[in-house]
């Protein structure tokens, strides 16, 4: 990887510019043009197209995201933007191939999950199905008494999906015998959604495939009349230690005591080229920042954040607020995140979940909502990078535009490419974004100081403690934010 090469990919004309304007949010809003969104998502989509199809984390992709990024940043910004690469270290997996046998040696789809199990290859593990029981309101197979009396051991446990972690299930399983877990799905069809098992469960889960309802479905049936169901289930998955990086781009002018900053992350899954999941992001604040560039008059600095690992955990934002001292998220003001702006049936939910969260997302709901949108305040869940400063006391808000069907039927999948972007929201959420980002860079009138909880402010441990039970809330996720207040579902 070159963190400072030049991509030579369409559309990129590199240009020199003189900040003579004064910074105005209406003069950000006009910046903001569709034809400039498509082309850094048109970019990012060419890039997944040539490093196997996506963007993810430890993967060429990413890098090579990077490397676009920084080009402009790092390289034609540099008279206006200080830019560094902050590194870290993550657990990088991925499953070279995943394979479910059905009882009549029939090929089943199925998915994996990250963070899975390897099973023995080339083989991998044939054994007797075992039902479990469907538990819709408190998950099923999630918590002991609902294994009692069944006995997995050397078994294959057939388990509905949906209300609790999958990584509970997974533990129980094994708890109780199991060799391996078939998870299938809790809505009909193949579009299946991954999730993550968490690098801290490394080592204590069994192998799991995610098949269809359909035939999860018709195998219990048949294990209800007494029928001796086998399955085999092959997982070749490998997890190893490897770097990855987050983007931090400052302007130059402003009062370094007052930081506006706005975050977004890079990568995508593996399953694909994340265009919405989040290139909406990266591609916004990539605009923003061409925007910015060309006025002066800042009262306070605008840092834009491209973060890394975001699918595998959060893991680079996370990161960079374990980093932070006391006294460095102090000067961190408000927090916008913007992940998933251009979901092809958008909602429009700005966070917020206190009147200090409003003081900066009133503006954005504001706007949204002068331009006839159904805009409302949505709760923060614990899914995306927004955690880091929400545990700092950092007053945050941002805009979100829906995970999942019917937002984005392609969240998570290998069609989340161009053809799954909403091209009329990502330009005005990213209009919104700017008003937002321009108005808090003028003055920062109404925007309450960080909430601090930590018995001792000065204490660095204190700050990793708090960063660590963040890191827990991210554990098993699928990112399928629920901003209408009924919280993130975790499956």
């Amino acid at each position: 990887m070159k963190l400072w090469s030049s991509l030579a990919l369409a559309g990129i004309v590199a240009t020199r510019a003189v900040a003579t304007e004064v910074l105005s949010p209406d003069a950000i809003e006009k910046d903001i043009e569709e034809k400039n969104l498509q082309n850094v998502l048109w970019n990012l989509n060419h890039i997944a197209e040539n490093n196997g199809g996506n963007r993810a984390f430890g993967l060429p992709g990413y890098n090579a995201s990077l490397d676009f990024v920084l080009e402009r940043v790092q390289t034609r910004f540099a008279s206006e933007f200080d830019t560094y690469v902050q590194k870290f270290t993550h657990l990088f997996e991925s499953t070279r191939s995943i394979s479910v046998t059905g009882p009549e040696g029939e090929n089943v789809y199925v998915i994996t999950l990250q963070y899975n199990t390897a099973t023995p290859l080339p083989g991998g593990i044939t054994a007797e199905l075992i039902d479990t029981p469907v538990d819709d309101a408190r998950g099923s197979a999630c918590f002991e008494d609902q294994w009692a009396g069944i006995d997995a051991t050397g078994k294959i446990a057939l388990v509905r999906r949906g209300v609790c972690a999958i990584a509970d299930k997974l533990k129980l399983a094994k708890a109780h015998g199991a060799l391996a877990v078939i998870l299938y799905n809790n809505v009909p069809g193949d579009s299946i959604g991954g999730a993550t098992l968490s690098a801290n469960n490394i080592g204590l889960l069994v192998p799991v495939g995610v098949i269809t309802e359909e035939y999860g479905k018709g195998w219990k049936a048949r294990l209800a009349q007494g029928e001796v169901l086998k399955a085999t289930l092959v997982v070749d998955s490998i997890n190893e230690p490897r770097d990855s990086w987050n983007i931090i781009a400052e302007t130059k002018e402003g009062d370094p005591n007052n930081v506006v900053m706005l975050g977004a992350h890079l990568d995508s899954v593996q399953a694909g080229a994340g265009v919405n999941d989040d290139g909406s992001g990266t591609a916004g604040l990539l605009e923003l920042a061409t925007a910015f560039r060309r006025y002066k008059g800042f009262a306070n600095k605008v840092r834009f954040a491209w973060w890394g690992a975001e699918e595998s955990g959060l893991i680079g934002s996370l990161y960079y607020g374990s980093q932070l001292s006391e006294a460095e998220a102090d000067r961190i003001r408000f927090y916008f995140n913007y992940d998933m702006i251009g979901s092809k049936q958008p909602i429009y939910a700005v966070y917020a979940d206190t009147d200090a969260h409003k003081s900066g997302g009133s503006i954005l709901f504001d706007y949204l909502q002068s331009k006839g949108k159904p805009v409302y305040y949505g709760g923060f869940g614990s899914s995306s990078d927004y955690v880091a400063f929400l545990e700092l006391g950092i007053p945050s808000s941002g805009i979100f535009t829906g995970a999942g069907a019917p937002e984005d039927a392609c969240y998570h999948q290998a069609c989340d490419n161009l053809d799954n972007i909403n091209w009329e929201a990502i330009t005005l959420n990213t209009k919104a974004a700017g008003r937002a980002a321009a108005q808090l860079a003028l003055s920062l009138d109404g925007i309450p100081p960080r909430e601090k909880t930590s018995p001792n402010p000065s204490s660095r441990r204190a700050i990793e403690r708090r960063l660590n039970r963040a890191a827990q809330l991210t554990k098993v996720i699928e990112k399928s934010h629920s901003c209408g207040g009924l919280g993130d579902h975790t499956v």
